[in-house]
């Protein structure tokens, strides 16, 4: 009886310690195919960032361009026809205005300048860039915008900043094309851990609640600040404006 019952102890002991290593196993496997798929996911979401940052910078570039044309046109094309015609009557009394004519359109092809070299899209500095875009609305009398910093510049990401910029490129698009505004006001604040980027306009608004079918660019808005771990929320009631908020962990 003691014999039989050391041999039934071996063998329960034995099927528990196989039953152990088969658990053991399992989880082992259940582990290896987790990490496996989380590694092949962020690798999925690497590439789908990267190939975000590609694409707008393409987007800045394209809309860099169309303001280049703009600006050749209606801005630097009829200070030189103005200076052009000041020209054919220039007399001793007039060559000042001539010079300031002239002065003007050599500081606009240095705006312009910026705007053309290629590196300052990859290498954005938020701030600088911002103020580049409110300083041509202005420049243009598109709309009378402003700026305001609050807290000391921190640097960011520059691929988060290139995100950033473009979500408020789209903004700014949206306010001069269709809200009929006459004022486009900008925040930057920088406290410790966060930027917080407030947008507004005093145009026509419309009723978010009415809206459920987004526009193509309010939902780009949206996407890319999830791309970055960013929160973008719209506020704007019909006649109203609208402004975006963006919230930004540094």
């Amino acid at each position: 009886m003691e014999q039989e019952g050391v041999q039934s102890a071996l063998i329960f002991t034995s099927l528990l310690i196989l039953l152990m290593a088969f658990t053991v196993i399992i989880l082992f496997v259940v582990f290896q195919n987790r990490k496996n798929r989380l590694l092949k996911e962020q690798k999925e979401t690497k590439k789908r960032f990267e190939r975000e940052i590609a694409e707008t910078q393409i987007e800045i570039r394209e809309e860099t361009l169309r303001n280049i044309s703009w600006e050749l046109h209606d801005n630097i094309g009829q200070l030189l026809t103005l200076a052009k015609i000041q020209l054919q009557s220039a007399s001793a009394n007039n060559l000042k205005e001539v010079s300031e004519t002239i002065s003007k359109g050599l500081n606009e092809v240095r705006s312009l300048s910026k705007l053309i070299n290629p590196e300052a899209i990859k290498n954005i500095n938020l701030k600088e860039a911002v103020q580049l875009e409110i300083d041509r609305f202005n420049r243009l009398n598109f709309i009378d915008a402003s700026l305001k910093v609050i807290g000391s510049e921190i640097q960011i990401d520059k691929k988060s900043s290139i995100i950033i910029f473009r979500m408020l490129q789209e903004f700014f698009s949206n306010t001069i094309k269709h809200s009929k505004a006459t004022k486009l006001k900008v925040v930057l604040e920088y406290t410790a851990d966060q930027l917080l980027i407030s947008v507004s306009d005093n145009g026509i608004g419309f009723s978010i609640s009415k809206n459920t079918n987004k526009g193509i660019g309010l939902q780009n808005i949206e996407n890319r600040a999830n791309l970055i771990g960013a929160k973008a929320l719209f506020l704007s009631e019909q006649n109203k404006g609208t402004t975006l908020n963006i919230q930004y962990k540094l």
